[in-house]
C-alpha cells in the first residue's frame, strides 16, 4: 500500500472511530446521528418512544455505510467483491423489517410489548406512558448520548447507539456489582468513582443490563427508585466530594515513610482533614533573622505533615 493509501485508511479508521462513538469534540461540531438527522428524527421531548425508534434505525443505516464509504474513498478497483453494497443492502433491509406493521418489529417496541399490562392494549400505549413520564421535569437522568440512564416514575432506561434498554421499576431491582475509581475525567479535574448497577426485572422477556454513574449522583438516583438499592459486592460508595477526599487523602497518607518519633517535646492533637489523632514534636534552631520552629506531626506510625512557622525576636 502506498502512502497516500496508508494515509487515507488511517485516517478514515479514525474519523469511523471518532463518528460511532462520538467524543466532545465532534458533538460540539454537530458531527452526530441526532445534529444530522434531526430534522427527520423529531424531537425526543414529545416522541420519546418514536425519537429513539427512528434514531436506531438511521444509527444503523449510517454506520453500515461506513464501509462504503470507506471504499469510494480509496477509489479501490474491486467490482468482484462489493462488499460495501453488500453490506448496505443487509442494512436496508433489516430496517425495512423494522418498519412493517408500524415499526412493531423494531426491538424498542418489541420490548414495550413484553411490558404490555392492564390497562394497556398494546406497545402504542405503552410508547405514549413513557413519552408522558418522560416530559416531566423531575425525572433523573445522566451520561453521555451514547450511554445516558433516564429513571421515570415507573420506568429504568439506558439510552444506547443502537438500542434503548427498558424495565418498569414494579418489576426490578437494583444492585451495585462494581466501583472503580478514576484520577481524572473528562469534565472534572478531580478524581471520581463509577459505580456500574445491574437492573434484574422479575419480568422473563426482559434481559438484565448494566448501568453506570458517578458516584455523586447516587443519592438522586436513589430517591428517584421506589425499590431500595442492593449492594451485593461491598461497594464503599462516596457520595460527597469530601468523602472522596478524604479516601484520596488518606491513600497518600499511606504512600509516606515511616517516622520514627524522637525523644523531646511531644504534642497529640487532630488532623483538620480526617479527624485522625497526630502526634507533634516541635524543634527550634535559631538563625540570623530570628527563631525557626520545625513541627513534625505523626500517627499510625506514619509521617502524615510537614509544617514550618517562624518568629522574628
Amino acid at each position: 500500500m502506498e502512502s497516500p493509501e496508508l494515509s487515507f485508511t488511517l485516517a478514515y479508521i479514525v474519523f469511523c472511530l471518532c463518528f460511532v462513538f462520538t467524543p466532545s469534540e465532534f458533538r460540539s461540531a454537530g458531527l452526530t446521528i441526532q445534529n444530522l438527522f434531526s430534522s427527520c428524527l423529531g424531537s425526543e421531548d414529545v416522541g420519546f418512544v418514536q425519537y429513539h425508534i427512528r434514531r436506531t434505525s438511521v444509527t444503523v443505516l449510517v454506520h453500515s455505510a461506513l464501509p462504503l464509504g470507506y471504499y469510494m474513498g480509496m477509489c479501490v478497483a474491486a467490482p468482484e467483491k462489493n462488499l460495501g453494497y453488500i453490506h448496505k443492502l443487509a442494512s436496508w433491509t433489516h430496517v425495512i423489517y423494522w418498519s412493517r406493521r408500524h415499526w412493531h418489529n423494531h426491538p424498542i417496541s418489541r420490548g414495550l410489548q413484553a411490558h404490555v399490562q392492564p390497562p394497556h392494549s398494546g406497545w402504542g400505549s405503552m410508547a405514549a406512558s413513557v413519552n408522558t413520564e418522560f416530559r416531566r421535569i423531575d425525572k433523573f437522568s445522566t451520561g453521555a448520548p451514547g450511554a445516558r440512564v433516564i429513571v421515570t416514575d415507573s420506568w429504568v432506561l439506558k439510552v444506547t447507539t443502537y438500542h434503548v434498554y427498558m424495565a418498569l421499576q414494579s418489576e426490578c431491582h437494583v444492585t451495585v456489582t462494581e466501583s472503580r475509581q478514576h484520577q481524572l475525567t473528562q469534565d472534572l479535574a478531580s478524581p471520581a468513582q463509577i459505580l456500574t448497577l445491574r437492573v434484574d426485572s422479575i419480568n422473563p422477556a426482559i434481559r438484565h443490563y448494566d448501568i453506570r454513574l458517578n458516584s455523586t449522583e447516587y443519592a438522586e438516583l436513589r430517591e428517584k427508585l421506589h425499590a431500595p438499592i442492593r449492594n451485593s459486592a461491598n461497594v464503599v460508595i462516596h457520595q460527597t466530594i469530601s468523602e472522596l477526599f478524604l479516601e484520596t487523602f488518606k491513600a497518600q497518607v499511606d504512600l509516606n515513610q515511616p517516622y520514627t518519633l524522637p525523644i523531646g517535646q511531644v504534642h497529640y492533637c487532630s488532623c483538620y482533614c480526617c479527624a485522625e489523632t497526630l502526634t507533634k514534636s516541635c524543634n527550634c534552631d535559631h538563625n540570623e533573622n530570628g527563631k525557626l520552629m520545625f513541627c513534625l506531626y505523626a500517627g499510625d506510625g506514619a509521617l502524615y505533615r510537614l509544617y514550618a512557622g517562624s518568629s522574628k525576636h
